[in-house]
């Protein structure tokens, strides 16, 4: 973000504010007035750089999942592409561990998404991190279409399907199991994986 010896920006100092706000409460609506207190500007020059919510919240959770699930690792083709697509995906779940850090999660998301009646921002904020993921998904489809380990054409589909399991998946994590957690949902990943990779 800024040189060791250099002072952070306003702009630096509002995305560092929203994200410790989103780490300690990851339903966090992120609301102008509060990110500008914590991050000790005004809410006018929070608004110079981020004049929407929306624009702000986008901001933080492409910021997020830079450092969750960085680009670099989908261009590896050292790694075979069914491999790298599994990693990727593990990316996304990794952050919500397993067990108790997982039912956390779960609590947090079930309080901020699903037992408040969906209003418009309530639908906004959920809509912006699903939005992340979506676009991360389908730009890792892209560079596997580019390198042949994908037909091309309409890949919604697939992103769909992708995000369903992940969905799964995450809800498993915080689950009891009689297996074990990690083991049954790398399966899974990778059947996931091998039914969009499979030629058509």
């Amino acid at each position: 973000m800024t040189r060791p010896d250099a002072q952070p920006s306003s702009r630096e100092k509002v995305l560092v504010a929203a994200i410790e706000m989103l780490s300690e409460n990851p339903g966090a609506t992120l609301s102008v007035r509060a990110v500008a207190a914590r991050a000790g500007v005004s809410t006018g020059s929070l608004r110079f750089h981020f004049p929407t919510q929306r624009a702000l919240q986008d901001e933080v959770l492409r910021q997020l999942y830079d450092v969750i699930a960085p680009a670099e690792h989908i261009h590896d083709r050292h790694v075979p592409a069914r491999d790298r697509l599994a990693d990727c995906l593990r990316q996304i779940l990794a952050p919500l561990g397993v067990g108790s850090s997982a039912r956390e999660a779960f609590r947090i998301l079930h309080e901020q998404f699903v037992a408040p009646e969906p209003t418009e921002q309530v639908r906004e904020a959920y809509l912006a991190i699903e939005q992340e993921t979506r676009r991360r998904v389908e730009f890792w489809l892209a560079v596997l279409t580019q390198e042949g380990a994908l037909a091309e054409g309409d890949h919604s589909r697939a992103v769909t399907f992708l995000l369903t399991v992940l969905n799964g998946l995450s809800l498993g994590r915080a689950l009891p199991s009689a297996e074990p957690v990690l083991q049954a949902e790398n399966d899974t990943l990778y059947l996931a994986v091998d039914s969009v990779l499979r030629p058509r």
